[in-house]
Formats: structure tokens, C-alpha cells, sequence
């Protein structure tokens, strides 16, 4: 049978299970009276080029500083943000992310979260993009995880799961997003399809640091018998 992203997704979850992503601290939220979204679109931000654990770090800081909030965070001075978000990396670029796309929800939509979701997808999508650093991954992850938008991110694990299987032969972001909505939207309803993206995204990074590394172990993945990369890698 051939794989298809419905499929892959059935066969991620029966193995790993509901992965509860996007992680954030409710509690911190309760106590603050702070929107969990906008803790979204920070560790959306943070989490470019480095791993989860060091983005943790550098939330655990913010929050330290209640500073999960985005009038403080357009207003706060970039050399005291890059000390606090230190530890994820590149913290000089991604203070000046985070200090741009705070500063434009405070100016555009008076830091109101619920005014800049409930637009048409596109829309904010492309005020997303326009932002300076947020590339397509970037905002898609805002727009599925905060903004509960049927998008799926097709990050570069899932491109390299692509190209082994190989799933989808195409592998730019916008085909493989395609790619994948197409086929999973044929099967569910729309908030089945928001949930099914939420998971399979997670799932696939799940399967892509324990199984299908840069140096995979085939011998382990529960992909082993739909995957020709194993074939070319030890024939």
C-alpha cells in the first residue's frame, strides 16, 4: 500500500502517540492574566535554528521577567531582551524579530490577539511574511498553533522524510504543503484537519530526531518497510 500523508499520519500516531504540541505554561497564563498565544508566537521565533531545550531556557527567562506580554516586549530595550533570550542562539536577530512583530501587533491591532486571528487566513499570512525573519515556516506555525488555521508546516524534517520514502518527489515548502493538505482534507472535516496538522507535525519531528536522523537508523523506524531510502543506504 502506498503511503500517503492520511497514512503516514495513522502510522506516526499508532506509534508514538498524541505528542501535545504546542507546549506552553498555562499557569504562567492564569496567574499573569497573559495570552498563552502570544508564548506561541515567541517560541515560534525562538525555536529557528536551535533546539526546543534551548528555546525552554529562554522562555523560562521571560517569564522570570513577566515579559510574556507584548506591549513589554515592543517596549522593552533590545540589550535587556538578547540577555534574556540568550540561550536559544542567535538572540541578536531574534530580539529584533521579536521586538518587530510585538511593536506591530501593538500598533496594528492594540496587542489584541483576537483581532489579528480572526481575519481571513491569507491575509494575516502575508502581513505575517512581511515581517522581517518570519519566513514561511515561521508563520505557519503561529498561524496553526496560536491561531488554530488549517495550515500545515512543512518543515526540514518533513522534507527530508519526503525525499527518503520518498512521499512527495517535490520538495520545495509550497509543494509539500500542498501536497499534504490535499490529501488530508479529502478525508476530515476542517477542525479534524486543523487537529490531524497540529499532530503530524509534531509527530514527524518526533520520528525525525529518533529514527530518520541526518545519519538514520532504519533498522528501528516503524516507517522501515515503506522507506526505499533504507534500500539505497545498504544495498
Amino acid at each position: 500500500m502506498k503511503l500517503t500523508p492520511q497514512l503516514l499520519y495513522k502510522r506516526l500516531f499508532e506509534n508514538f502517540g498524541r505528542q501535545h504540541w504546542w507546549p506552553m505554561d498555562k499557569q504562567y497564563h492564569k496567574k499573569n492574566n497573559s495570552d498563552p498565544r502570544f508564548e506561541i508566537i515567541i517560541g515560534a521565533i525562538l525555536t529557528q535554528n536551535t533546539a526546543w531545550s534551548n528555546v525552554e531556557k529562554a522562555l523560562y527567562n521571560l517569564k522570570q521577567a513577566n515579559m510574556m506580554d507584548i506591549k513589554k516586549i515592543s517596549n522593552i530595550d533590545k540589550k535587556s531582551l538578547q540577555e534574556m533570550i540568550k540561550p536559544s542562539g542567535f538572540f541578536n536577530q531574534k530580539a529584533e524579530r521579536l521586538k518587530n512583530i510585538a511593536s506591530y501587533l501593538q500598533k496594528n491591532y492594540n496587542g489584541d490577539l483576537n483581532n489579528f486571528f480572526n481575519q481571513d487566513l491569507y491575509k494575516i499570512r502575508e502581513e505575517l511574511l512581511s515581517l522581517n525573519g518570519i519566513g514561511p515556516e515561521t508563520a505557519d506555525s503561529i498561524l496553526l498553533y496560536a491561531g488554530y488555521k488549517p495550515l500545515f508546516v512543512a518543515d526540514a524534517y518533513t522534507k527530508r522524510i519526503c525525499k527518503r520514502l520518498p512521499l512527495n518527489t517535490n520538495i520545495s515548502y509550497d509543494e509539500i504543503q500542498q501536497y499534504f493538505q490535499y490529501n488530508i482534507s479529502k478525508h476530515y472535516s476542517e477542525n479534524e484537519t486543523i487537529q490531524i496538522y497540529n499532530e503530524l507535525h509534531a509527530l514527524i519531528v518526533e520520528l525525525a530526531k529518533n529514527y530518520c536522523k541526518k545519519k538514520p537508523e532504519c533498522n528501528k523506524c516503524p516507517l522501515e518497510e515503506n522507506c526505499n531510502y533504507k534500500f539505497v543506504l545498504f544495498e
